[in-house]
């Protein structure tokens, strides 16, 4: 039997290899976040110089049908207009509350920290190389 000051111990050190493992995770994601941003604002560079320009963005509501109106303005990853980039190279997937107040509103989501590959993980298995969507869209744009 284990005394109780080597079960202490081993709580200590499990929570402390737990704790590191998180951080390096944090870490690694803040990094590929860093990356990733980098790829979109030289995306939206291009877009602009090609005279790509934004357009008004609209999120879908996480239950219901319709799009809600947002604040912003950028431009669209996926033909579904599920995914999307600002002029300032922030990604934004563009799911909001459906609520009625949003629908008469507008709502804004949230930048999220932006993947180097989209769709990882997802059930639909639509996964795509982040710049190789980004140059999808510099060759056919989605329009408003």
């Amino acid at each position: 039997m284990r005394a109780e000051g080597d079960q202490e111990d081993w709580t200590r050190h499990r929570r402390e290899v737990f704790e590191a493992k998180e951080q390096a995770l944090q870490a690694a994601r803040e990094a590929e976040h860093e990356k990733a941003t980098a790829m979109i604002r030289e995306a939206v560079a291009r877009y602009q110089a090609a005279g790509i320009a934004p357009v008004a963005l609209r999120a879908r509501p996480y239950r219901g049908n319709g799009t809600i109106r947002t604040s912003l303005t950028g431009w669209y990853l996926k033909q579904d207009r599920s995914l999307a980039v600002d002029d300032q190279g922030r990604y934004y997937v563009m799911r909001v509350d459906g609520s009625l107040v949003a629908r008469l509103r507008g709502a804004t989501p949230e930048p999220g920290m932006a993947p180097l590959i989209v769709g990882r993980g997802a059930r639909d298995g639509d996964t795509f190389r982040l710049e190789e969507l980004l140059e999808m869209r510099l060759q056919d744009p989605v329009t408003a």
